[in-house]
């Protein structure tokens, strides 16, 4: 419990700025990087990364590691663009797609415990302050399952909306609130275990090799009860969009499958980003 203040409270530290005006600090080649992300809009490409694309393998922490609770999670997430950034207020329409797989490769047979497939499509709007990009805000219908039927059935709809802001060259907050709409027969309690909206923040060195995370998930219920995603990565070259990964997952509703469990895992591997922005 402890653990959750301390982080609540490192959180609104870092949102205080945004009570007020929020001061961007502008970066040295700011305007080429604005100038980046107005061609993105305008001009393509319209396939994409959409969240990070990772795969990595490791086991519960502080724990001997056997068959079942050691397992490789991967993830494949891509987006594609509908239209140009000529919708009103500079905005587009895409199509994205999720699938995180969680794969016991550990056990006879190699079996895959749980598939979550996460389609929708979104309307995005970036906003810019002359020269500066100040973040974006997203809206959302996506569908998530595990495409099972019978007992091992898990779905659930949400209506979403999802913003990110550069607070310095360094640091983006972000959040995410959503409006659920549960039609999985199994899964009627999912909110208790998979929350009903989430923050974070990402962290990276000014040249963008080094990058630390943490994403909360607010679990239904007055108290402090969360879900937490810390994050590290190190990008191996400028030339290639590659980097060394490692992810913490302590809380429930990792998967769907087993949502009301608690899972504390720790693994490391390989992680793949889009080109400018990560989504969450």
């Amino acid at each position: 419990m402890k653990n959750h203040v301390y982080i609540y409270i490192l959180l609104l530290l870092v949102a205080l700025p945004l009570s007020g005006k929020a001061q961007l600090v502008p970066m040295p080649d700011q305007k080429e990087f604005v100038d980046s992300i107005r061609r993105e809009l305008d001009y393509g490409p319209y396939y994409g990364l959409y969240k990070d694309n990772y795969f990595t393998v490791g086991t519960q922490p502080f724990a001997k590691p056997t068959s079942t609770n050691s397992d490789v999670k991967f993830q494949l997430s891509f987006m594609f663009r509908l239209t140009e950034a000529t919708l009103p207020w500079n905005s587009y329409l895409f199509l994205m797609y999720t699938q995180k797989t969680f794969w016991n490769v550990f056990q006879e047979s190699l079996p895959m415990r749980d598939i979550n497939f996460n389609p929708g499509i979104g309307w995005a709007k970036p906003f810019f302050s002359k020269d500066r990009y100040m973040g974006k805000l997203t809206l959302l219908l996506e569908h998530e399952s595990n495409g099972r039927d019978g007992d091992a059935s898990r779905s659930w709809n949400k209506i979403s909306l999802c913003g990110s802001t550069i607070i310095d060259e360094w640091l983006m907050v972000h959040a995410k609130f959503w409006i659920p709409i549960i039609d999985g027969g199994g899964n009627k309690d999912i909110l208790r275990y998979c929350g009903i909206y989430q923050g974070g923040l990402m962290v990276t060195t000014p040249n963008k090799e080094w990058s630390w995370g943490l994403t909360w998930v607010k679990r239904q219920g007055w108290n402090l009860n969360m879900n937490t995603i810390w994050e590290v990565s190190w990008r191996v070259s400028d030339k290639m969009n590659l980097n060394l990964y490692a992810q913490y997952y302590n809380g429930y509703g990792e998967n769907l499958i087993d949502y009301k469990q608690f899972h504390s895992r720790l693994r490391v591997g390989l992680v793949f980003k889009p080109k400018f922005f990560s989504e969450f």
